[in-house]
């Protein structure tokens, strides 16, 4: 796995010869939420010409089909990878267990996707059997404070809360927005019950290496495997934890800490790395072949 001291490229060429599939993240990796990364998507491509297996790992809480949707109005190419997983995939297999059970539903109208075809009547907080968190309603404006009082009073019913998105902030452009992760965290230091349904946790990436294998027709050893990505708390952590190298990018959401937007000081990413606990197999600054 990962050396004490991570490599430093300024092109995946030199690395991609060594891995079979990538498990690659979307948002900050291979758009900004605006805009699809043309470089990033020509890597993968490349990655793919040449025999490789790319799928597409997110802690998004749509459904794999609604994120493939999204990446099209993104200018991400659908050549440019072989499959998509989901957290929402996940969250979707965690309502299914609970059929006929009512969900108290935070987040968005456009998440709302997630729930088709499922036996889940939506319900208020105060009638509710449990609770689907996707984001924060208004991501805009709100903060994960501005849900305080709201998750209290879910706690003292002791709901459950399926997170669909344990990010806590991803990038829309060049501002960082709060996610369900965020709230999600606060609902377990307030004491109450959490199932985070993606990155970092095991579900989502035995979904991802089943979807490789499926479209590879054999297994893949796991010292074939890269993920990338730009998060330590969900990518890095995921990829530690699976067992598999690990690709950082510095331009992504810690680009404030490392000074990832341009050329990141190598001793302060070995230093934040250091403080982390975790060591990445190597960096670089975008995906770029």
């Amino acid at each position: 796995m990962s050396s004490s001291h991570p490599l430093f490229l300024d092109h995946f060429a030199a690395l991609a010869s060594d891995y079979d599939v990538l498990l690659c993240d979307v948002w900050g990796v291979i758009h900004n939420g605006l805009a699809a990364s043309a470089p990033a998507c020509d890597a993968l491509r490349r990655v793919r010409a040449a025999g490789g297996t790319v799928i597409m790992v997110t802690n998004s809480p749509r459904p794999a089909d609604a994120v493939m949707l999204q990446l099209d109005q993104l200018g991400v190419a659908r050549d440019s990878y072989d499959g998509v997983v989901t957290s929402g995939d996940v969250t979707r297999a965690v309502i299914a267990e609970r059929p006929g059970k009512s969900v108290f539903h935070i987040g968005p109208p456009r998440d709302l996707p997630i729930f088709a075809g499922l036996d889940m009547p939506l319900a208020d907080a105060d009638t509710a059997d449990y609770v689907v968190c996707s984001g924060l309603f208004d991501d805009t404006r709100e903060t994960p404070e501005d849900y305080r009082a709201l998750l209290q009073r879910l706690k003292a019913r002791d709901l459950f809360m399926a997170c669909a998105n344990p990010d806590v902030v991803v990038e829309r452009g060049d501002q960082l927005i709060y996610c369900a992760g965020a709230l999600a965290d606060l609902y377990a230091a307030l004491g109450g019950e959490v199932l985070f349904a993606g990155k970092p946790y095991q579900p989502i990436y035995l979904r991802a290496l089943a979807k490789a294998e499926s479209a590879r027709g054999a297994k893949v050893p796991l010292g074939r495997v890269l993920a990338i990505g730009d998060s330590l708390r969900t990518d890095l952590k995921g990829a530690m934890s699976l067992g598999v190298d690990f690709l950082f990018m510095t331009s992504g959401i810690h680009a404030a800490e490392v000074g990832g937007s341009g050329d990141a000081d190598p001793a302060t990413l070995e230093a934040f790395f250091a403080q982390a606990g975790m060591m990445p197999k190597a960096v670089m600054p975008r995906l770029v072949w």
